[in-house]
Parts: C-alpha cells; structure tokens; sequence
C-alpha cells in the first residue's frame, strides 16, 4: 500500500480537490455506530483504495477486534488483488471526555476519534516511506464509519496532502459467518485460507 500512496504525490497539485472529511451515508441516518460494539469479534471488509494519478485497488479485510472495557484492539489482514499482504493493529483507547485516542504501526503521533451524530470519525496523520526508503510525506486521512440498517458498517475515507484531496477510501464490512450470532442478518463467506500472521 505505502508505495501507491508514495506515487499518489507525482500528481499535479491542480488536480486536487480540498481534502474535506466524507459525509455520511444517506442510508444510515437511522443507525448509530458504537466503535465497541460495531467492530467487535469477527468481521470481513471489501474496499477499494483509489488516487487522483489512477491508481485503483480492491482489497479484502480480515477484521479481528477485542474490547477490553477500555480499549479496542482491532487487527486487519489486508489482502490486496495484486497479491500484496499487510497487517496493521489498532489501538483505539477511550479519553474521559467520551471521544478516543489511537495508534497504529504507521500512524504519526495519535488518531484521535470521536462520535459525530450516529456517526464516529476517525482523523490521523500517516508518513510514507519514499521510493529510496528514507521517510517520505506525511498524508492526513479523514474516516468516517457509519452502520447501515441490515447491519453493515460503511468506512469512507479521504486523503489529504497539504490539504489536498489526492486519494480516498472506501470499505464496506459485513460479520463473518463464524460470528453471525451478533448480527443474524449478515452472511459473508470465509476467506479460502488463512493469511499469514508472520
């Protein structure tokens, strides 16, 4: 993934468009997203990651999350149709204030989180290495997840360079079938074999 972000910064900057948070679903108006619930046990995401200079990739998410009382621990397989594999933890810990602060691998300084209506956004900084290996630039991701009425979560997402939208992120995710007892309506199939955890 980080060498097609890397690539995304060749782009003309007139190409962009401001790197504004994505709106809600339409369609989700009438569920509430709870970040301890919704993503909680088992679950499976198809996405697409796209840029401004072209690129265009789909990819499989193998979602596992715990929560704590405190903390949701979230680790994503990610599997990409060109056969590239990844994994990234989140660590997404509660503040008294009710909003939330997060790390990952590849995240500068922390994510921070918060509910926004029926919805939770999720805003953080990520550094890319560059093509020579030194570190590279620092995109802005905006995220927001929201809960359909079958059960399915949407997490859209927009990239931004020196705020510029040059990238965005779209992931649609359904409970897998050995967890299907927290949400009876949603049925995804299993992945053919495991991914690597190395």
């Amino acid at each position: 993934m980080h060498r097609h972000l890397a690539a995304i910064l060749l782009a003309p900057l007139g190409l962009g468009a401001c790197a504004t948070a994505p709106a809600p679903p339409p369609e989700a108006a009438s569920e509430r997203f709870v970040l301890e619930r919704d993503l909680v046990g088992h679950t499976i995401g198809r996405g697409r990651f796209s840029t401004i200079t072209g690129v265009d990739r789909g990819f499989t998410a193998y979602l596992e999350g715990t929560w704590d009382g405190t903390t949701l621990t979230l680790v994503e397989d990610f599997a990409f149709d060109d056969g590239e594999k990844d994994r990234k933890t989140w660590r997404l810990t509660r503040t008294p204030t009710g909003d939330f602060q997060g790390t990952r691998e590849d995240v500068v300084g922390l994510a921070r989180g918060f509910t926004d209506g029926g919805v939770f956004r999720l805003e953080y900084a990520m550094r890319v290495p560059g093509e020579d290996g030194k570190p590279g630039p620092k995109l802005r991701f905006r995220d927001v997840l929201a809960k359909l009425p079958d059960g399915r979560v949407i997490n859209n997402a927009t990239v931004g360079w020196w705020g510029l939208k040059v990238g965005q992120v779209s992931l649609e995710i359904a409970r897998a079938v050995d967890d299907v007892s927290r949400s009876p309506t949603l049925s995804v199939p299993q992945p053919a074999r495991a991914l690597s955890r190395g």
